[in-house]
């Protein structure tokens, strides 16, 4: 079963449990399509290149880009995507906008009709073990998603 939280805070981060993860990788990119397009090339990119599994890996990163892009999208800004393997075994996602007053929905819309949008986040808590928004610093928010790595053999 998947879980979803939700941690909100301003000075804790999700990384702070393990202040020195054993793989990061971070970018910043622009508020574009173009720039979600390069988010998820550059995250399999960099999976492959850690020798990680890339599903659902790259299918979470495309939807939080897409989502800050669509939503928490600031002209002349960017958002910031981060990679992280962390202790134990657990590949963390992050995805920073600058949008922090824009926080995503936890619930799908009422009435269950069938939209063209708004399934995202409902993609990444199928697929993730665990995610949640945290809030700051200000003006920012950062959406993120873990997932544990089977151990190697």
């Amino acid at each position: 079963m998947n879980q979803r939280i939700t941690r909100i805070s301003s000075s804790v981060t999700g990384l702070a449990a393990d202040p020195a993860p054993a793989l990061r990788f971070s970018v910043p990119l622009s508020a574009t399509r173009r720039g979600a397009r390069l988010a998820r090339l550059l995250a399999t990119e960099q999976l492959r290149s850690w020798g990680l599994p890339l599903d659902p890996m790259r299918l979470i990163v495309a939807e939080l880009a897409a989502n800050a892009v669509q939503h928490g999208r600031v002209p002349g800004r960017s958002f910031r995507l981060v990679l992280a393997v962390t202790r134990p075994a657990t590949l963390r996602i992050e995805v920073t906008d600058t949008r922090g007053d824009r926080l995503p929905a936890r619930t799908p819309g009422v009435g269950g009709s069938l939209a063209e949008s708004g399934r995202g986040l409902l993609i990444v808590a199928e697929l993730a073990d665990r995610w949640g928004v945290e809030e700051g610093p200000v003006p920012c928010k950062t959406v993120w998603a873990e997932i544990g790595l089977a151990p190697v053999p």
